[in-house]
């Protein structure tokens, strides 16, 4: 019974976690908790929150995907592309975005299934890759000129809702019926918990790192397209560093980074604590370094806390 509910304590921390922030941010400056900042967190927060999805699923399998910003910045540019200089339907250049993005995991996946890379160094090298290569493809200038029906992705309303919002619930609603009710949801977290055993079980594990790989390119092409919709314009720098964010987000969330272990629904407050603590420190004007190194900080102790946890209760 006493160890039930430590796992519900441990379970619920993050959303306490997440609501003391928001009273701190609120008691030091009451424009946080004003509607149009909620709104514009929660616009923020979106492009992090699709992108965590597949970096769920990569991270339960026990790798690390540093490609994620990458692919970011490289759909951001290569839709952008497509519209203005190709003169591709809105609909087309999207479609074929995600289908590239989707094919950089699938690459990814290739180089730690197929080839035997460790992670880190397989999407560190796509990383580096597909960052150059935005930056060839756009001459390092911005792209600009979209269409209003374009624009009403990632700056549209449902209502009060914002667009982005309602593509990150939709991709989180998705993410957890992959988790929670199909079979290769079930064999992300066996191949993370043990991939020998899940080999034996006989999953295909090689299939599954390509499938999750696959997934975690198309969240984050979906992200890159979200952000390009929202900024209105094609950066060859627009997702740089967000890998770092990302990664944030979902560790915070109590996914743990050795694999196996973890629930989409605590990486929502993940991403929303993230978000939160990033627009609360601007409004703060706290600088863009110290910015970085509270971020840091955040990250180490995620990750502290969570090898914590495994060294318990494999004692």
């Amino acid at each position: 019974m006493n160890n039930k509910v430590l796992y519900h304590i441990k379970d619920k921390a993050i959303w306490v976690v997440f609501v003391l922030l928001f009273i701190a941010f609120t008691i030091a400056n009451p424009r946080f908790i004003t509607p149009n900042n909620l709104i514009t967190i929660a616009r923020q927060v979106s492009m992090y929150g699709i992108a965590s999805i597949g970096m769920t699923f990569v991270i339960l399998l026990g790798g690390i995907d540093l490609a994620t910003g990458s692919i970011i910045t490289f759909v951001n540019i290569l839709c952008a592309y497509f519209m203005v200089h190709n003169g591709l339907n809105m609909y087309v250049a999207i479609l074929l975005s995600l289908v590239v993005a989707t094919l950089i995991g699938t690459l990814n996946g290739f180089m730690v299934s197929t080839v035997g890379m460790p992670a880190l160094i397989a999407t560190f090298a796509t990383q580096t890759i597909f960052a150059g290569l935005a930056y060839l493809l756009s001459g390092g200038s911005p792209i600009n000129g979209f269409t209003e029906k374009f624009k009403m992705i990632g700056q549209g309303y449902v209502g009060p809702i914002p667009v982005p919002v309602i593509i990150m619930i939709i991709c989180f609603a998705v993410g957890s019926f992959i988790l929670n009710k199909t079979y290769f949801g079930r064999y992300f977290y066996a191949v993370g918990g043990n991939e020998e055993a899940a080999q034996l079980s006989g999953i295909r594990v090689g299939r599954v790192k390509y499938l999750v790989y696959s997934l975690s390119g198309l969240f984050a092409g979906l992200a890159g397209i979200v952000m390009l919709s929202r900024t209105n314009s094609g950066q060859p720098t627009a997702g740089i560093g967000y890998e770092f964010d990302v990664i944030t987000c979902v560790v915070l969330g109590g996914v743990s980074v050795t694999g196996g272990f973890g629930k989409l629904s605590n990486v929502i407050a993940g991403v929303l604590i993230i978000g939160g603590l990033t627009n609360g420190m601007v409004l703060m004007n706290v600088s863009s370094y110290t910015q970085m190194v509270v971020k840091g900080l955040v990250l180490a102790f995620a990750v502290g806390f969570d090898c914590i946890q495994k060294r318990k209760h494999s004692n």
